[in-house]
């Protein structure tokens, strides 16, 4: 970590340089949560939306683009966000014959780094369509009259009634977590959906609320609450996603869900993105 761009005074390349990707283990956290990377205890990706992507085309003019990179979770590496943005902005001054170009090298690059195959989709700025953001779905928490006293991920205030099996989907807008090493604050919505005994909604929004002093990558913190409602929560099917706001032109999304909520559908951008 000591070689993380990230937190240092850094300059910005002219030329293509992928020797900018870093990466970092993702078993670093997991191991502090009790997770083991040989037997994940759930599937998923995380979602990188990058709106900073421009490089120029064979006679010199800048083509601009939004990329989506979606990356397994079972990969041993994830991507740390300010070698991405490096080195994306390392092609601002770059020639490539066409997009189709471009895609496939960051393809190639990002896969290299974090030793899985991972989804690459240069979407054109003028594609409105690729880029309507929608609401969150399900029902909202955050009106709930509660007093929070805790800011450090406190499962104890997760409570369920066993006796009442539903299905449902929450969503809070109030979740924030911060960088474990600029500590600067992550802002996101937390969307559960899940089958199993009834959650507390106060409970579950003090929860949510709990992680605002908590230092955590952004695929960390969605496998830290559904490690949470997993052991404290009587869940017989569990999906969490966290749609994060961009920093520096990206945003991460990661997603996590049980092998009985398995899902192929597309992270949709939220409306507060």
């Amino acid at each position: 970590m000591k070689k993380n761009p990230l937190g240092l005074i850094t300059s910005y390349p002219n030329k293509y340089a992928p020797e900018l990707l870093f990466a970092i283990p993702r078993q670093d956290n997991r191991g502090s949560l009790g997770i083991s990377t040989e037997n994940l205890p759930f599937m998923g990706y995380d979602v990188w939306r990058a709106y900073e992507v421009s490089w120029l085309n064979s006679r010199g003019k800048p083509i601009a683009a939004i990329g989506e990179i979606t990356i397994p979770c079972e990969s041993p590496n994830m991507v740390e966000s300010k070698s991405l943005k490096l080195y994306l902005n390392s092609m601002n001054q770059t020639r490539f014959t066409d997009m189709t170009t471009v895609e496939q090298l960051v393809t190639h690059d990002l896969s290299r780094l974090i030793d899985t195959k991972v989804n690459v989709r240069l979407i054109p700025v003028t594609s409105h369509k690729e880029l309507e953001a929608v609401e969150p779905p399900g029902i909202c928490i955050d009106d709930l009259d509660i007093d929070v006293t805790c800011y450090q991920p406190s499962p104890h205030f997760l409570k369920v009634d066993e006796n009442r099996i539903i299905s449902e989907t929450l969503y809070s807008e109030l979740f924030r977590s911060n960088c474990p090493v600029t500590f600067q604050p992550d802002w996101g919505t937390v969307v559960i959906k899940y089958r199993g005994g009834a959650i507390d909604h106060a409970g579950l929004l003090a929860y949510l609320v709990s992680f605002r002093s908590h230092e955590g990558f952004h695929e960390d913190c969605a496998e830290h609450i559904f490690r949470d409602l997993s052991a404290h929560c009587s869940m017989q099917s569990l999906q969490i996603s966290i749609n994060f706001l961009r920093r520096g032109g990206i945003e991460i999304n990661p997603i996590r869900f049980s092998a009985a909520h398995q899902t192929n559908s597309r992270l949709s951008r939220l409306i507060r993105q």
